[in-house]
């Protein structure tokens, strides 16, 4: 099977500020029962995804190009780029800016623990 990806426009993700284009490469039935997203996601300038909790699943970001604050499970803050890999596990809360003028491209998975 070939087929597109499933575009989404998000409008304050999570609580966040402005649009996220998330790009879903699996449907989340086609997870059958193992995870919900995983998805190329493009946070605009000046955009963000609000800060969240996964109580059963697990969440790594993979940086694929710009520039971001990650905000991770105790509220630090730590500058990400491309190759930058951000994890929050079972548990654990994040939040992810781009407080840039340029698109923040990453991949985002979430699977069950």
């Amino acid at each position: 099977m070939v087929r597109k990806t499933i575009k989404r426009v998000v409008e304050n993700a999570r609580g966040g500020a402005g649009t996220v284009e998330f790009y879903d490469i699996l449907a989340p039935e086609e997870f059958n029962g193992h995870g919900r997203l995983y998805a190329k996601t493009v946070i605009k300038p000046h955009s963000s995804i609000g800060f969240h909790v996964h109580e059963a699943d697990t969440e790594p970001y993979y940086i694929l190009e710009g520039h971001g604050v990650f905000v991770d499970n105790d509220k630090s803050r730590t500058e990400v780029g491309p190759g930058d890999v951000c994890v929050s596990e079972v548990g654990q809360g994040h939040a992810i800016e781009n407080n840039t003028d340029e698109d923040l491209v990453m991949m985002a998975l979430v699977y069950n623990a």
